[in-house]
């Protein structure tokens, strides 16, 4: 159960900041959006806050933001009838739901109906056909629907399909962004809630090891083998010692103001070479700043290498799915809260770095569609960015598929 919920609130936040990314930016193209989705499939819990819905759904597997566009159906066909809710002289609320209880307001049989342009409003009122009426429509007016549904129109010059190629361009690459950022500033949060990083100064040795004998607390090694060791060059020493198939090394160190030079001999334990050595933390801001910038200097680094391998040497092995993530994520809930914001962050910047893949179906296809609108300085034909887009999405549905059950089969059968 524990697993199940560090699951949902790890993905969820992901999620969360990766949709937010794609909200604030339209919002600030001045595009309306529609419904800010958490979760897929049916509504559990839903609130309208202005001109947005925002909803949780059943299924904690992505999310949506749904952008108003002129693909939407928010025609109002000639003869339906209609209650107008009217402040200040402008149509505020549109009831078409033809519901036993409508709004209050004046039912309206329609001639004519224009809410993305002249938003506007003809029609003949309470069955008067001989005089034809005009209303003017306010641009924050609401239309509720025959499955009563609230939703806000749309005026053309708040549509995505309005915004310049590098708007879009802008709105389609805030996500991933978003998520890359997400996981630099958890990786911060890992760096500084862990203790700092470990120097080359001794805090003890255990018992029956080969430095037992030869180094004491705070000695400060300083060169193994004649190689010059810097304060926080731990891992060159450690790797000098995995790798020295038992040979004996030249270590030397400082102890107090002394200058100290012995011999010691690795010795192989669980299948690697050590020293019995336990380093002291260097608990210092700067430390563990400097830590955090590594770590995700690494972890991008990482990642580019597993999406070129990915490429050139395609296995099923390299994906995880939602069972793989959950599995993992189980893993991690077993470690502590420490190692779920290492976890949450390392997730979110490959989710963030895999979604600027320029594939049909991922952010990355979108923006690239941008840059070839934006070096040919003109739209994309329609039907063939439809085209293209469908590809993608059978092909990623495929994908998906195909991880799943080699997740299901890696991690509960084999």
């Amino acid at each position: 159960m524990k697993g199940i919920i560090v699951f949902i609130i790890v993905f969820g936040i992901i999620v969360l900041v990766h949709e937010f990314g794609h909200f604030a930016l339209a919002k600030l193209c001045g595009v309306r959006v529609r419904e800010f989705s958490i979760g897929m499939g049916p509504k559990l819990f839903q609130v309208r806050k202005a001109e947005t819905l925002y909803t949780i759904r059943w299924l904690p597997i992505g999310g949506y933001v749904r952008l108003a566009s002129s693909m939407e159906e928010d025609e109002i066909k000639p003869g339906t009838p209609v209650i107008l809710q009217i402040e200040d002289g402008l149509v505020t609320r549109i009831d078409t739901s033809n519901s036993d209880n409508p709004i209050e307001g004046i039912p309206v049989r329609v001639t004519n109906a224009d809410l993305t342009n002249a938003l506007e409003i003809k029609g003949y009122e309470n069955g008067d056909e001989e005089v034809e009426k005009t209303y003017q429509v306010s641009p924050d007016c609401t239309v509720i629907d025959a499955k009563f549904n609230e939703v806000i129109i749309a005026p053309a010059n708040m549509q995505v399909e309005h915004l310049k190629t590098w708007q879009k361009f802008s709105v389609n690459i805030a996500g991933p962004i978003m998520n890359i950022l997400l996981g630099v500033f958890m990786l911060f949060v890992f760096s500084f809630a862990s203790e700092g990083p470990s120097v080359n100064i001794v805090k003890s040795t255990t018992s029956d090891s080969p430095a037992h004998q030869v180094l004491k607390a705070n000695d400060r090694i300083i060169k193994i083998n004649n190689q010059k060791l810097a304060l926080s060059e731990v891992d060159k020493l450690v790797n000098t010692v995995s790798n020295s198939k038992g040979k004996t090394l030249t270590i030397t160190f400082k102890r107090n103001s002394q200058v100290i030079t012995k011999k010691i001999t690795p010795k192989k334990e669980n299948k690697r070479y050590i020293i019995g050595v336990l380093f002291q933390a260097d608990n210092s801001l700067g430390a563990k700043i400097k830590r955090g910038y590594k770590l995700s200097v690494n972890m991008s680094t990482l990642i580019f290498s597993a999406l070129k391998r990915l490429f050139t040497h395609f296995n099923l092995n390299r994906l995880s799915g939602p069972v793989g993530i959950y599995s993992q994520t189980k893993n991690a809930s077993s470690m502590g809260i420490t190692y779920i914001c290492f976890f949450l962050g390392m997730l979110s910047m490959n989710i963030g770095m895999v979604n600027l893949i320029p594939i049909p179906g991922l952010d990355g296809g979108k923006v690239l569609l941008n840059i070839v609108e934006m070096i040919i300085r003109r739209p994309i034909p329609e039907k063939y960015e439809t085209a293209i887009l469908i590809a993608g999405v059978v092909i990623l549905v495929g994908l998906m598929i195909a991880t799943t059950i080699n997740d299901i089969y890696r991690y509960f059968i084999k």
